[in-house]
């Protein structure tokens, strides 16, 4: 089975049905998608094509960090921006080591295998956590925590598997090649989003045609991925970038014409839309593959690892702004906490590991565990869990596929 127009048709079909399955069950569609590309894939036969770093990277994020970005507001988003740095910087590296640590002494993975694989689970998903909570409905401001967070955290996690790849095959970097690597690939991410969305925003202004618009965004959202990429730094940072420019040009600068606005977000909801089916179904292909019951022990211990590392990255980050005006509440901290989601990413970077990599195939095969964990159990409790803690608008029928603005 190839990724050709016939393919294609049948995933957006796929995807159609079990988006209306999951809004009259009620069920997470992310979930609903990974269970149908199970299904598929063992009442068919295994998908020839994969979720590649290439796929992910360079087809699937952009529409998607685009969309999210599109509507962060950014004074809000400024004023939080102190936790949300801090989770996605120092919770990472906590996570990071948590995990790594774990891995070694409990599953006695050598290090290099145990550290390759802390770093490229380490940092939450924004397919995943995007789609989460945006099914569930959820509003306030532990969705835009836990949403910025999935958004910021690819810097550390990029440079970090950068750095741990390097070490592996022998590679000198020491703490101020890794701190200048870190502050490089940051700030010249964020410069290559803000240089490609300022060039086109200036564009836009010469046109008020609606079709010129979504197409200016498109641009936008790709070619400042595409960019970043290019210069080996972050994709996902860059398009984060353009996205909050480009959502934030407000009415007095005359960069985009409401009907244009109006159109950008329904037609980039709908790209959004796309790229989700297509993640989760080609997870749910490849979870069909895996030989979890060769390496039970290692992904059992290695669930447990995440979560508990993912407790490191929250609670005590917290803490440091429990005396501030940025303090997060009790309950916040646990939506943080459970919806440090993984997915894609994480599968991603697995995938791409070098094939003469000592161990690489059990970290690939651990990775799509914790995945696994990740949808089905964390995320089917999601909407539970939010709604217990009052995060969700009064009961009404969701639809999974569209967004709840908050």
């Amino acid at each position: 089975m190839e990724l050709n127009t016939e393919a294609f048709a049948l995933l957006m079909l796929l995807a159609a049905v079990v988006a209306m399955a999951a809004k009259r069950l009620r069920v997470p569609y992310s979930a609903g998608l990974v269970l149908a590309g199970i299904a598929l894939a063992a009442f068919w036969h295994r998908p020839d094509f994969a979720v590649t770093k290439q796929l992910v990277f360079l087809v699937l994020l952009p529409p998607l960090i685009f969309e999210a970005a599109f509507h962060l507001h950014w004074p809000t988003l400024r004023r939080e921006l102190p936790v949300i740095l801090a989770m996605a910087v120092l919770g990472v590296l906590l996570s990071v080591a948590v995990t790594a640590a774990g891995m070694h002494w409990l599953a006695d993975w050598a290090w290099p295998g145990a550290a390759l694989f802390g770093v490229l689970i380490a940092a939450t998903d924004p397919v995943s956590v995007i789609a989460t909570f945006r099914g569930a409905g959820a509003h306030g401001r532990a969705r835009l925590l836990v949403e910025a967070e999935s958004l910021f955290n690819d810097g550390t996690a990029a440079v970090a598997f950068a750095v741990v790849l390097a070490m592996t095959t022998g590679q000198a970097m020491g703490p101020v090649l890794i701190s200048q690597k870190l502050l490089v690939t940051v700030l010249g991410s964020l410069f290559c989003g803000m240089v490609t969305s300022s060039w086109i925003l200036l564009l836009s202004t010469r046109t008020g045609d609606h079709l010129l618009e979504i197409t200016l965004a498109t641009v936008t959202a790709y070619g400042s991925f595409l960019l970043a990429e290019h210069l080996q730094l972050s994709g996902v940072l860059a398009t984060l970038a353009a996205g909050i420019m480009f959502g934030n040009a407000g009415p007095g600068s005359r960069s985009l014409s409401p009907k244009g606005r109006e159109a950008i977000e329904s037609v980039f909801e709908y790209l959004a839309f796309i790229a989700n089916s297509l993640v989760f179904l080609l997870i749910g292909m490849h979870e069909a593959a895996q030989p979890f019951a060769t390496l039970l022990r290692p992904a059992a211990i290695a669930i447990g690892m995440v979560i508990l590392g993912r407790a490191a990255a929250v609670y005590p980050i917290c803490a440091l702004f429990q005396r501030s005006s940025l303090r997060v509440e009790g309950r916040h901290q646990h939506i943080l906490f459970w919806g440090g989601l993984r997915g894609s990413l994480a599968l991603a970077l697995a995938l791409a590991l070098p094939a003469e990599l000592s161990q690489r195939n059990d970290i690939v095969t651990t990775a799509f565990a914790v995945v696994a964990f990740s949808i089905f159990v964390q995320g089917a409790t999601m909407t539970p869990l939010l709604r217990r803690l009052g995060e969700l608008s009064p009961p009404a029928p969701v639809n999974p596929t569209s967004e709840t603005r908050s």
